[in-house]
C-alpha cells in the first residue's frame, strides 16, 4: 500500500484519480477548499487536507511522508493576473516537494508546454515542468494533455442564443481533443505502477484530431440542429466573449495569446500522434455527454 496525495481533487482529473487509488486500497489525501465538494472521497476513506492549493506550508503538510502525488494548477479565469496565480500555485508545490522527499510526480501538464514564451495560459505549466524538473532525485511524468472535450460545454450557450457553435480557433483546423476521463486514466496508471524514473513527458491525444467545423456536424446532429455551423471569430470577439463568461482581463488575453499560438501551428509543432498517446474516448462518445447538457 502506497501514500498519495492529490491536488485538485474534487476536478475533472483528481477526482477520478482518487477514487482509483482507494479503490485499489492505498491511502489518499486529497487538498481541497471545500469540504462538502470532497466530501465522497472522505466517505471513501480520504484524508482531507483543506485549504488553499497555494498554501506552501498545507502543503508540506500533505505531501509529507508521501510515496507520490498528482500536482496540477487550478484553473481559475477571474483571476487578476493570471500568470502570477499559476505561479503561486507551482512555486507553493515546488517548495513542498522538495522539502518533503516525495520521490514520484505525475503532473497535469498541456500540449503547448515546451513553448518558453507565446504559451497564454499554457505558460504557467510550462513553468511547472521547469520547476519540477529542477528537483534532484525527483521522478517526473508531466501529461502534455491536448484540448479537453470539456470545454467544448461552453459552446452550449452559443447554440442557444447565436444558433451556432463559435471561437476565434480556426473551423478547418485539425487537433486533437481528449476526455478528462481519458487522462485520469493514464494518470492513475503512472500513479499505480511508478514505473518512470528521471524527467519524463507524456502527450494523451485523444482518438484522433477533429476540426471545430466536425465538432459542429457530430454534436448538431445529435442535438437535432443537422445544420448546426462553426464560425471563426475575431481575436478581439473571443476576448470580448470569454470576459462575458467570467473571465477576467488576464486570463482572456492568455487565452487569445494560446489560440493563435494553435492557429499558427505553434503548439502542436513537438507533437506526434502514437498508439501510445492516443486514447479511447472519440469526439463521437463525448457527444453524449454534450447532448445532455444541451437538454438538461
Amino acid at each position: 500500500m502506497n501514500t498519495y496525495t492529490i491536488t485538485g481533487a474534487t476536478g475533472n482529473t483528481g477526482k477520478p484519480i482518487a477514487m482509483g487509488l482507494l479503490e485499489k486500497g492505498h491511502k489518499v489525501r486529497i487538498i481541497s477548499r471545500s469540504k462538502e465538494k470532497a466530501q465522497e472521497l472522505i466517505d471513501k476513506g480520504a484524508e482531507l487536507f483543506e485549504g488553499d492549493q497555494s498554501d506552501t506550508s498545507l502543503l508540506k503538510k500533505a505531501f509529507d511522508g508521501a510515496d507520490a502525488v498528482y500536482a496540477m494548477i487550478p484553473f481559475y479565469p477571474p483571476a487578476e493576473d493570471y500568470f502570477a496565480f499559476q505561479m503561486n500555485h507551482v512555486n507553493a508545490m515546488a517548495v513542498a516537494l522538495k522539502v518533503s522527499g516525495v520521490k514520484y510526480v505525475v503532473s497535469l501538464s498541456s500540449v503547448g508546454a515546451h513553448m518558453k514564451q507565446n504559451a497564454g495560459v499554457v505558460q504557467g505549466v510550462q513553468q511547472m515542468e521547469d520547476k519540477f524538473n529542477d528537483i534532484e532525485g525527483l521522478n517526473v511524468m508531466h501529461l502534455r494533455a491536448s484540448y479537453f472535450m470539456e470545454n467544448t460545454l461552453g459552446q452550449v450557450g452559443a447554440i442557444k442564443h447565436m444558433g451556432a457553435m463559435a471561437s476565434p480557433v480556426k473551423g478547418d483546423l485539425k487537433f486533437p481533443m481528449v476526455a478528462t476521463r481519458d487522462i485520469a486514466q493514464k494518470a492513475l496508471k503512472h500513479l499505480s505502477e511508478l514505473g518512470f524514473t528521471g524527467k519524463n513527458h507524456e502527450y494523451v491525444l485523444g482518438s484522433r484530431d477533429v476540426s471545430y467545423d466536425e465538432v459542429a456536424q457530430i454534436f448538431g446532429k445529435l442535438i437535432g440542429k443537422p445544420d448546426l455551423k462553426y464560425i471563426t471569430v475575431s481575436y478581439d470577439d473571443g476576448a470580448a466573449a470569454l470576459k462575458q463568461m467570467g473571465f477576467g482581463e488576464s486570463a482572456a488575453n492568455r487565452m487569445i495569446e494560446f489560440v493563435k499560438s494553435l492557429n499558427e501551428g505553434k503548439v502542436l509543432e513537438e507533437t506526434t500522434r502514437t498508439k501510445q498517446n492516443t486514447t479511447p474516448t472519440s469526439i463521437e462518445d463525448f457527444a453524449q455527454v454534450f447532448k445532455a447538457v444541451y437538454h438538461s
